[in-house]
C-alpha cells in the first residue's frame, strides 16, 4: 500500500502531494514507465543510499525509469512519502521538502517541480534503517544502573576492555585507515550504529595531522559549514580556527564519542579472501605487528593520497633545503634566508605570508593559473545564505544546509555558483587587477563556476585569500612564472632561463589521488581495478571523462568488494559520513544490498 500526505490547503500543496502520491505507486510497483514519466526530459535523481544502496545521481526520464526497475528499488518497496512543511514557489519552480519510509529505512529529500507540474530535481536520502535506529533522543541510553549489584561493570572499566580485547581477542567489523576528520567522522558515526571500528593513524594523537603542518596554518572554510556528526563548535569558536585548535577539538572528539583510535600505527599490507569476505590488515602498532580482519576496510585520506614530490635533476647538489609543504614546520628558522615556494594555491600562499612576516625573501613560482577567492567575499556570497550566523538566525541550520546543497545535482551546480564568482569580480575588482598588473596569472575554473567546482572536479587549483595574496599584489612576495629545470648548488633554475637563488625550496606541488595511496597498502593490482578516486568526469582541466554523475569511488561501493573511500573537507567528512555508515551497518547485520548503478573502471590519471 502507498500513501502519501496532504500539504495544507494550497494549490502547491495539493499539485508536490498529488505528484508524490503518483511517484510512490510507481516506484511500490515497479511501474518504471510510469515513475519516468514524472520526470521533465532535462531532470535529475540524486539518490543517497536510499533507493540504490549507493551514492547515484540519474538524469532524465530513462535513468528514473532504470532506478525502479532494478533490484535495489524493488528491495525497498512499498514506498509512502510525507510533505514537511509548506512548498514554496518562485520563477516558475516549485520547491518542498519531504520525509519518506520505505520497507528498509526511514528517510528525507527535496523536491522541485518545473511549471509542467513534472520534476526538475529529486533528493532522497536514507537516514536510518529500521530496528537499527541510532540511540539518540528519546532512545538515549539510561547511562547508569540503579540498586546494588556485585556484577557491576562501570564505564570505565568497560572502555578498558574494549581497548584491550577489540584487535586482538575479537575483531573489528570496520577497519579505517586514516585518522583525520574523515576518519574521525566515520567513526563516530559506525559509534552510534553499533558497529564496531579501529581508526588506524600513523600519527600519535588524534588531530596531529594538523597540528605538525605550518605554523600559519588555519581552516580557510567558516566555522558554520565544519562542525563534525553529532557536536557542533561552540558559539565562540573563532570564524577561521587556527590549526592547533583543529587539533585539539579532533583530540577531544575523539574521546568523547569513544572512538577506537590507534594513534602510532602505519598499515603495511591489505589482502582480501574472497572466499570469506574478510580482511588481512597488517600494520605497525608502536612496533608491534597486529593482523586485524575486518569485514570492511575503509581509506580515509582527506582528498588526496601522497604528496607530488617531484625529482629535480640536480637536487642532489642542492647545499639548501628541500621540503614538501607538508613538511614545512614553519617560518621561523628562515628569517633573513631566500627562500623559493614552488606552487600558487592554498598552501604556497600561506607559506609565503608566514616567511615574509619573518623577514625572509620569499619568491613564490606560478606554475599555472590559480583561482583566488577573498574570503570575506566567499562568507557572504558564495556561503553565506546556507552557512553563517545570518543563516542560523534566518531557521537554516547546519543540516538543512547541507541538504539544500546536496539537492543540486552536479551536472547543473556550477549554473548556481557561476553568480557568486561574478559578483566576486565585480566587487573585488581593484583586488584582480593589481594581481594581474603584478604578473599572476588568474582564473576562475573553466566555466568561471570558480572554487567549489574547482575543488570538486580536481581537488585543487584554488587559493581562499586571507591576506597573502595581497603580499604578492603589491610585491613584497616575488613572483616567478614557469616550470623548474634543475637545481644547482644554490639556484632553482626555471624553464626560460630564469635563475632564483634559494636557501630553502617549499615545494608546495599538491598531493596524487587516493588510489595511489592506496595501492601501496593493497596493491597495485587491486587498486587498478577500483579506478580513479575523486573527480566528477567532467572533461575540464585535470577531471578527465567520462561523466560520472558523482565523486568517483568516494563514500560508495567499489569495484573492489567490501573496499570503500571516505573524506574530503570537514562538510564533506560530516554529511556523507552517515550514508557510508549506513552501507556499513547494513552489511554488519545481513541486509542485502543490491547496488544500482555501480561505477564503472575508467583508468585515468
Amino acid at each position: 500500500m502507498t500513501q502519501t500526505v496532504e500539504s495544507g490547503r494550497t494549490e502547491t500543496g495539493r499539485r508536490v502531494s498529488s505528484w508524490l502520491a503518483d511517484f510512490a505507486d510507481a516506484v511500490s510497483s515497479g511501474d518504471a514507465e510510469r515513475a519516468g514519466a514524472l520526470f521533465a526530459e532535462e531532470s535529475y535523481w540524486r539518490d543517497l543510499v536510499s533507493f540504490t544502496w549507493n551514492l547515484v545521481t540519474v538524469e532524465g526520464p530513462s535513468g528514473v525509469a532504470g532506478v525502479v526497475s532494478s533490484e535495489a528499488a524493488r528491495q525497498v518497496a512499498p514506498v509512502s512519502f510525507e510533505v514537511t512543511g509548506e512548498p514554496t514557489e518562485a520563477d516558475g519552480i516549485t520547491e518542498a521538502w519531504l520525509t519518506f519510509e520505505t520497507a528498509i529505512g526511514r528517510g528525507s529529500g527535496h523536491l522541485r517541480l518545473n511549471s509542467d507540474g513534472k520534476a526538475w530535481t529529486l533528493l532522497t536520502t536514507l537516514d536510518e534503517l529500521k530496528g537499527h535506529e541510532e540511540p539518540r533522543g528519546d532512545r538515549r541510553p539510561f547511562g547508569t544502573e540503579h540498586g546494588a549489584n556485585p556484577d557491576r561493570v562501570t564505564w570505565r572499566e568497560r572502555r578498558e576492555a574494549e581497548a584491550a580485547e577489540l584487535g586482538y581477542t575479537r575483531q573489528p567489523e570496520v577497519v579505517i585507515i586514516g585518522g583525520g576528520q574523515g576518519g574521525i567522522a566515520l567513526g563516530a558515526r559506525l559509534r552510534q550504529l553499533g558497529v564496531e571500528a579501529i581508526i588506524v593513524e600513523t600519527n600519535e594523537r588524534p588531530g596531529d595531522s594538523w597540528r605538525k603542518r605550518y605554523k600559519s596554518l588555519a581552516l580557510h572554510d567558516p566555522v558554520w559549514y565544519d562542525h563534525l556528526p553529532y557536536l557542533k563548535f561552540p558559539d565562540n569558536w573563532p570564524v577561521f580556527a587556527p590549526k592547533d585548535k583543529i587539533g585539539d577539538w579532533l583530540e577531544m572528539y575523539t574521546k568523547i564519542m569513544e572512538l577506537n583510535y590507534w594513534g602510532s600505527t602505519t598499515a603495511k599490507s591489505a589482502t582480501f579472501d574472497e572466499a570469506s569476505g574478510e580482511w588481512s590488515v597488517v600494520v605497525d602498532r608502536a612496533g608491534e605487528e597486529v593482523t586485524l580482519r575486518p569485514k570492511q576496510l575503509v581509506f580515509a585520506l582527506g582528498v588526496s593520497g601522497k604528496p607530488n614530490i617531484p625529482a629535480i635533476p640536480g637536487q642532489e647538489k642542492f647545499q639548501g633545503e628541500i621540503q614538501h609543504s607538508s613538511q614545512h614546520p614553519g617560518p621561523d628558522a628562515y628569517k633573513g634566508k631566500k627562500v623559493v615556494v614552488i606552487g600558487s594555491n592554498n598552501s604556497a600562499f600561506d607559506i609565503c605570508g608566514a616567511l615574509w612576516e619573518v623577514g625572509a625573501d620569499v619568491t613564490m613560482v606560478q606554475r599555472s593559473s590559480t583561482h583566488i577567492i577573498k574570503s570575506d567575499t566567499l562568507m557572504e556570497y558564495g556561503l553565506g545564505d546556507l552557512y553563517s550566523e545570518r543563516a542560523v538566525a534566518g531557521g537554516i541550520d547546519t543540516h538543512t544546509a547541507d541538504m539544500i546543497f546536496a539537492s543540486l545535482p552536479y551536472r547543473i551546480m556550477h549554473t548556481f555558483q557561476k553568480p557568486t564568482y561574478d559578483k566576486a569580480r565585480e566587487i573585488d575588482a581593484d583586488f584582480y587587477r593589481k594581481l594581474t598588473e603584478a604578473g599572476f596569472d588568474l582564473d576562475f575554473g573553466d566555466d568561471d563556476s570558480g572554487l567549489f567546482m574547482k575543488y570538486l572536479r580536481r581537488g585543487s587549483g584554488y587559493y581562499i585569500d586571507v591576506g597573502a595574496a595581497d603580499l604578492v599584489a603589491e610585491g613584497k612576495v616575488k613572483l616567478a612564472k614557469g616550470q623548474i629545470t634543475e637545481l644547482t648548488e644554490n639556484e632553482v633554475v626555471l624553464d626560460d632561463g630564469t635563475r632564483l637563488e634559494a636557501d630553502l625550496v617549499v615545494l608546495a606541488t599538491g598531493y596524487g589521488s587516493m588510489n595511489q595511496r592506496a595501492a601501496d597498502i593493497i596493491g597495485q593490482e587491486m587498486a587498478d581495478r577500483v579506478g580513479k578516486v575523486w573527480g566528477l568526469g567532467s572533461d575540464t582541466t585535470k577531471d578527465p571523462g567520462p561523466w560520472e554523475g558523482e565523486q568517483r569511488n568516494m563514500w560508495k561501493p567499489t569495484q573492489q568488494d567490501n573496499l570503500w573511500f571516505h573524506g574530503g573537507n570537514l562538510h564533506q567528512s560530516r554529511f556523507y559520513s552517515l550514508y557510508l555508515a549506513l552501507q556499513l551497518k547494513a552489511r554488519s547485520v545481513g541486509i542485502p544490498t543490491p547496488v544500482h548503478g555501480k561505477q564503472e573502471v575508467h583508468h585515468t590519471s
